[in-house]
């Protein structure tokens, strides 16, 4: 990836005017989803004593959610961040909150309405994530900057996903997996309301609409896409994996601390990637990282012991935000100015829904292969995606809609 110069400070980020405070409302937001997932499956599941219910609700609720995020960050693009997220947020809410009522006791609610609350929920989805890195991209022009600004972003989102659910669970045991759906609903309306009343998101006329980028229009990024997409996979597989190799010894409380393991590694790596200004561009970056994942994931089922697994999965995880970040950094510098949102969110959706196809195709595998083969036959859309890049690289997107729409 070539030799590295010093970046500006993770300080210097937060010294930009308003990023600060922009940033951290949109945690507080995003905190939201962290928490929702494991909340709602804990509260359907008690509600309906049906995991099969539990399960359909929040399948819906993620499809939902994930496939038409493009569309809602596209009326981002047209209408203003302020204008269209404010509403989402609000109705997203108020979806969250019936849900959290009609779960609170056994039995309160009828399954048909439970899962109409669910998808619509889902369809309501604000996406946070997206509008923060466009805010980014406006608030820090300088490219050095920029990537930094974005490490620190996808890092802070990974810890929001670790945590989210240890504070679902907390709710859960002190008091009933309802109050984690209002509590989730609460931190998505406050967490928006601070965000969209932040300074750079206040006026239209406040984004700055710089010449860096030409063309592109509505396009899908390929590249990042592609890779967001087996990064998801083989992350989507990598949990129930993790799940089979540690009750093969015996030790499935073991999946705790190696998805833990994982996730430290995710943390440092980003960081370290976020202090350094590489000179190879992000396109020729992503394929490196996302290939040296794929070969550390593929031959972690050959560890043989919980020590060593956790091991190898820490070396793993200094590529995992690395890879998701160059991803947002690529989707971003391909973007025109008045799609990036919609842009930026094609790499969610990718990795979301290549999120759920690993988890389902590690699910049929598990039991019939030994388990380092599923590790290995895991890894394979990520090397494809990698491989992918390196012989279309001229190839940076696939129109959508005509440009200067």
């Amino acid at each position: 990836m070539s030799t590295p110069e010093r970046a500006p400070s993770y300080a210097a980020v937060l010294r930009v005017p308003y990023a600060a405070r922009t940033f951290l409302s949109s945690l507080a937001g995003r905190l939201s989803y962290g928490t929702v997932f494991l909340s709602l499956m804990l509260a359907l599941t008690a509600s309906t004593g049906s995991y099969a219910v539990a399960g359909g609700v929040i399948a819906l609720f993620g499809l939902t959610g994930s496939l038409l995020a493009p569309v809602r960050g596209g009326l981002i693009d047209r209408i203003g961040a302020r204008r269209a997220l404010v509403p989402m947020a609000g109705v997203y809410a108020v979806a969250l909150t019936a849900l959290a009522v009609a779960t609170w006791r056994p039995g309160a609610a009828p399954v048909w309405l439970l899962v109409v609350l669910g998808g619509f929920a889902g369809l309501c989805a604000p996406p946070i994530g997206p509008a923060m890195r466009a805010v980014w991209s406006d608030i820090v022009p300088d490219p050095a900057l920029r990537q930094r600004a974005f490490s620190l972003d996808t890092v802070c989102e990974e810890v929001l996903l670790v945590t989210g659910p240890l504070l679902a669970g907390l709710l859960a045991a002190v008091a009933r997996p309802a109050l984690g759906v209002a509590v989730s609903a609460v931190l998505v309306l406050a967490g928006t309301l601070a965000f969209t009343a932040a300074p750079p998101l206040r006026s239209a006329a406040v984004r700055p609409r710089s010449a860096r980028r030409s063309g592109g229009g509505g396009a899908l990024p390929v590249q990042p896409v592609v890779a967001a997409a087996g990064l998801g996979v083989v992350l989507g597989a990598l949990t129930l994996l993790l799940v089979v190799y540690a009750d093969g010894r015996g030790r499935i409380a073991a999946v705790a601390w190696l998805e833990a393991a994982l996730a430290v590694g995710s943390a440092l790596g980003g960081l370290l990637y976020g202090t350094r200004t590489w000179r190879r561009p992000a396109r020729v970056r992503l394929p490196v990282l996302t290939t040296g994942l794929a070969l550390v994931l593929a031959v972690a089922g050959l560890a043989p012991g919980l020590w060593v697994l956790g091991g190898v999965l820490a070396v793993a995880g200094l590529l995992v935000s690395p890879a998701l970040t160059t991803a947002y950094l690529l989707a971003d510098e391909t973007a025109a100015e008045e799609h990036r949102t919609r842009v930026g969110t094609w790499v969610n959706t990718a990795f979301n829904l290549g999120s759920s196809l690993g988890s389902a195709g590690a699910g049929r595998l598990a039991g019939q292969v030994p388990v380092a083969v599923c590790f290995a036959l895991a890894a394979v859309p990520l090397l494809l995606s990698a491989g992918f890049a390196r012989r279309r690289r001229s190839v940076t997107s696939v129109e959508l809609v005509p440009a200067g729409r």
